[in-house]
């Protein structure tokens, strides 16, 4: 299997890191070829705009989508976005390695989704979720944060975590036809001792070891929907089944 791990955290000692090492270790040790997009190490740049594009169908007036799917039909796409782009068409596994900033993401890591997800590639049309660019292949979100695992789930102050992360988990990694894994969590990291910290890099070697045997979380399939993209009816008229 071919791993991609998309990293980003700013500090190369941090937990964040030391999970990022494990799944490199853990994943090679049986037998699987792995690469590391490290953001911060890379100095990526997270800003989208008109110079991704070495030439431009409307130069006049800027719309991103378009000029991706000209561009990459055309190879024309700026270097560091083809470079990032062939790693995760490279990849049956995409881990996204990050800390929670503001219930979401961080932006440098936002910005590698805005210009390395490209339309006409990745999607476009109805190419979405079961039929979304990047079908067969799995992704896994590995986060950090500060947090307290009682604080998330059903009735807590911040509800549940995958609620959190809808718009990375729904609407961005399963859109593009990515099987979503559960995500791997560190709880409270920045506050708990290094023998805590080792139980979780106990913990993720094993959810890595036994990676196949996930099952993705479920998602729409364009089969539930019609032509419109309205809700098919099952044999009683009720709509059919969508998660």
């Amino acid at each position: 299997m071919n791993v991609l791990i998309v990293h980003a955290h700013p500090e190369p000692k941090s937990f964040t890191a030391a999970l990022r090492d494990q799944a490199v270790e853990t994943l090679q040790c049986q037998g699987h070829q792995v690469r590391v997009s490290d953001l911060y190490e890379m100095n990526w740049n997270p800003v989208a705009s008109a110079d991704d594009f070495a030439a431009r169908e409307n130069p006049e007036y800027l719309v991103y989508a378009l000029e991706q799917r000209r561009s990459s039909k055309e190879q024309t796409l700026a270097a560091d976005i083809q470079q990032e782009l062939d790693k995760l068409l490279w990849a049956d596994l995409l881990i996204l390695n990050f800390p929670i900033y503001w219930f979401s993401t961080p932006a440098i890591l936002k910005g590698w989704i805005d210009r390395v997800l490209v339309s006409g590639i990745c999607y476009g049309g109805k190419r979405f979720y079961d039929q979304g660019g990047l079908s067969g292949k799995k992704a896994l979100v590995t986060v950090t944060l500060g947090g307290r695992e009682h604080m998330f789930g059903e009735g807590a102050i911040h509800g549940p975590l995958e609620d959190m992360l809808r718009p990375l988990l729904r609407g961005t990694l399963a859109y593009v036809g990515l099987e979503v894994l559960k995500p791997f969590v560190g709880w409270h990291v920045p506050y708990i001792s290094a023998e805590a910290r080792q139980a979780f890099l106990v913990s993720y070697c094993r959810r890595l070891e036994n990676i196949n045997e996930d099952k993705p979380i479920e998602y729409p399939r364009l089969s539930q929907f019609d032509d419109r993209l309205f809700p098919r009816l099952d044999l009683d008229g009720a709509p059919s089944s969508v998660s």
